[in-house]
């Protein structure tokens, strides 16, 4: 009975003694600093904002404190910090286990270029206005027109049509904004206007234009025409 008891005694000790080198390594690698801050960048490589730039807010949040555990504390506030960013997405900041700060930034997608009374912008993805940068210009279609984007998502959804197709991100060259909100966009190798009209039957009116652009290219008569008119979904109307 003795014999058990001192081996339990003995565990218990090892317990003990292995929960405190836990506690004391955990608190230890609290109050390590900070050495390094990564920035990775998630989905296109185009890059709008500089990694410094980023760097930089987040050193203004972390509050002249580098311990891990502080900044374990704010990671929330850095996020968020990122997230205000009008070039930005979704930020995901977090500690390594190596005693890194790291952030995964995701940046806004530009569709379109749009010039209008107040300057020029770009629209992203999401229909959000995305602001012109010196670090990387898009190579988007130009929208020409004044709107209220927030309350016309038919016209971004026709954006983001043209930017997911191979075919029109390369053909489509600018689309102007007309009375009504109808469209009128223009191609990037040929002179003819290609009259949208409004932002219905999107994906009809799209598929009629590329056969039209097949058949007419393969028959020689493209440069013959001035004006391709897609409202009608049942046809497309080209006039010389």
């Amino acid at each position: 009975m003795k014999i058990r008891n001192n081996k339990n005694i003995r565990l218990v000790l090892a317990v003990l003694a292995l929960i405190s080198l836990y506690s004391f390594t955990v608190i230890k690698n609290n109050k390590r600093k900070i050495e390094e801050t990564e920035i990775e960048f998630v989905g296109e490589n185009n890059v709008f904002i500089k990694k410094k730039t980023i760097k930089n807010l987040l050193k203004e949040k972390c509050e002249n404190t580098s311990e891990i555990q502080k900044i374990r504390l704010i990671l929330g506030d850095l996020e968020s910090e990122l997230n205000k960013n009008a070039i930005i997405e979704k930020a995901d900041v977090f500690v390594s286990i190596d005693g890194k700060l790291k952030a995964k930034v995701k940046q806004k997608i530009p569709v379109v270029r749009v010039f209008d009374d107040n300057g020029s912008f770009y629209i992203d993805y999401q229909g959000t206005k995305m602001p012109l940068t010196s670090t990387y210009t898009a190579r988007v279609p130009i929208f020409l027109g004044n709107l209220d984007w927030k309350k016309n998502p038919e016209i971004v959804s026709v954006l983001k049509y043209i930017y997911d197709d191979d075919f029109l991100k390369k053909n489509i060259t600018s689309i102007k904004l007309m009375p009504k909100n109808g469209l009128i966009m223009t191609n990037r190798n040929y002179n003819f206007e290609i009259e949208f009209g409004n932002a219905i039957n999107i994906e009809r009116k799209f598929k009629n234009y590329k056969a039209f652009f097949q058949k007419a290219i393969s028959d020689s008569t493209i440069k013959k025409y001035n004006k391709i008119n897609l409202k009608f979904t049942q046809q497309v109307v080209c006039t010389k």
